[in-house]
């Protein structure tokens, strides 16, 4: 199958049709705001509609008009969610439960499935916030040595 690249709007556009429709969606995402857990143009994340929002989950986001980012809830409250890229190391964005357009349930890498739910994905997870103070000294590591 070959790959195709649209602009983000349109595939948005798209995904968030689909996903209103009862769909998963899968695509591959770019940048690098959420390494090392999805490596962008390299890993497929498989999308769902988002049920529940929670502490933990991937999602899908419009932050602000026409901006959208693919990253992780750090805190929800009644009125909005904090996300951060794992890949990041001080920047957050802010948006409102209705915002959220789709959640990943699974990360396809080097083509072996990763459950986004599983304990030991959510574990490692939360080791990786854990790290926040040293991760932009590890992310500087993998940057250069593993990719």
């Amino acid at each position: 199958m070959s790959k195709k690249v649209i602009s983000n709007e349109a595939l948005i556009t798209e995904i968030e049709r689909l996903i209103k429709e009862g769909s998963q969606v899968s695509f591959t995402p770019k940048g690098v705001s959420m390494h090392p857990f999805i490596r962008g143009g390299k890993d497929t994340v498989l999308l769902d509609k988002p049920e529940r929002i929670q502490k933990g989950d991937i999602a899908l986001a419009r932050v602000a008009p026409a901006t959208y980012v693919l990253h992780r809830v750090t805190s929800t409250t009644e009125d909005s969610i904090i996300l951060v890229g794992d890949g990041n190391t001080v920047s957050m964005e802010r948006c409102r439960h209705e915002d959220v357009i789709a959640v990943v349930t699974t990360i396809i890498k080097d083509g072996k499935p990763i459950d986004c739910h599983s304990r030991s994905h959510l574990r490692n997870a939360a080791i990786w916030r854990m790290l926040k103070p040293v991760r932009r000294y590890l992310l500087a590591i993998y940057r250069r040595i593993i990719l």
